[in-house]
């Protein structure tokens, strides 16, 4: 089983023709309502990828009591995922608010919500002793995500931890502490080089060696994409592998991140080593770009087997 520590959103998502620079306003003919929140699409991105086969996968998350919230329960259990431990609170769903432009960039604003009052007391031990994999994210509070990541490690659950959004987190100890619990750490370039700073590391501004740096100190397997220039896991012991991007004319990249790590995390628990994981999870995201909405793009496995027999 793979369980899903994380976010639960309802994403409003806007189109325009350039993304409003601070102070400026920008017109767009409609908003359109999408379902999201990070661990919500990992979990989604998992289960398309997964459907029908023997691993299972359930979200951890609260939501509110709203017609937002039960659309989000909804659509989680239309994807095949367990939501037992998806938590009704008093506060409002989380929901997101996106821009996107002519060329498929996005802008996001978060009103976190009910993803605030997840507690690690949600993830119920009895499934932790299913899972083989962990996921975690930024989008809800840091020290509940310490715990459950710490529970996990205890209980021999491999740990993936996506370091997205990049937090407000100034103090070295709770970076540290942060990195020590991860088995595989998920950045993009800018969060490579914000977690080396964050720690006292010298590396400028090169992601690939502020990830080299990252993995070689907290003795973790370090995964930095790069958008079209692709993904690169970096082990402790500086080994690289790199996977391509796929060649594509995007759409959406909202939720192309979020694909790459629910397929990889599916991967994992398969058992597949990290570079075939990875590369199929920069296949699934190269797709995920090609439908607008953080989850509509996101491939089933018989499409994404059909890519990459294209080679």
């Amino acid at each position: 089983m793979i369980v899903v520590f994380g976010s639960i959103n309802m994403d409003l998502v806007a189109r325009v023709q350039a993304i409003a620079r601070p102070g400026a306003t920008v017109l767009s003919r409609r908003a359109d309502s999408f379902f999201g929140g990070k661990g919500a699409n990992q979990a989604v991105a998992a289960a398309r990828i997964g459907r029908g086969g023997p691993i299972a996968i359930a979200m951890v998350g609260a939501v509110g009591n709203d017609p937002f919230g039960k659309a989000c329960l909804d659509n989680l259990r239309e994807n095949g995922i367990d939501t037992q431990a998806v938590r009704i609170v008093g506060e409002p769903t989380g929901c997101a608010f996106i821009t996107v432009d002519d060329t498929g960039e996005n802008a996001i604003t978060v009103a976190s919500g009910a993803n605030m009052a997840l507690r690690a007391a949600d993830l119920p031990q009895s499934l932790l002793s299913k899972a083989s994999v962990l996921v975690l994210q930024m989008e809800v509070p840091l020290g509940e995500n310490l715990e459950v990541a710490a529970r996990a490690r205890q209980a021999g659950v491999r740990v993936v931890w996506n370091f997205a959004p990049v937090p407000a987190v100034t103090e070295r100890a709770s970076m540290t502490e942060l990195l020590a619990a991860t088995d595989v750490l998920v950045v993009n370039e800018h969060e490579a080089v914000s977690i080396a700073a964050a720690v006292a590391m010298s590396a400028g501004e090169d992601y690939l060696e502020a990830g080299k740096a990252v993995a070689r100190s907290f003795a973790t397997t370090c995964i930095v994409t790069a958008g079209a220039r692709g993904a690169f896991a970096i082990g402790a012991d500086g080994s690289q592998i790199h996977a391509a991007a796929r060649p594509i004319a995007p759409v959406d990249t909202t939720g192309a991140g979020d694909t790459f790590v629910g397929v990889l995390a599916h991967g994992l628990g398969e058992g597949l080593e990290i570079g075939n994981a990875m590369r199929r999870a920069c296949a699934a995201a190269s797709l995920s770009c090609l439908t607008a909405g953080a989850q509509a793009g996101m491939p089933f496995r018989d499409a994404l087997e059909r890519h990459l027999a294209q080679g």
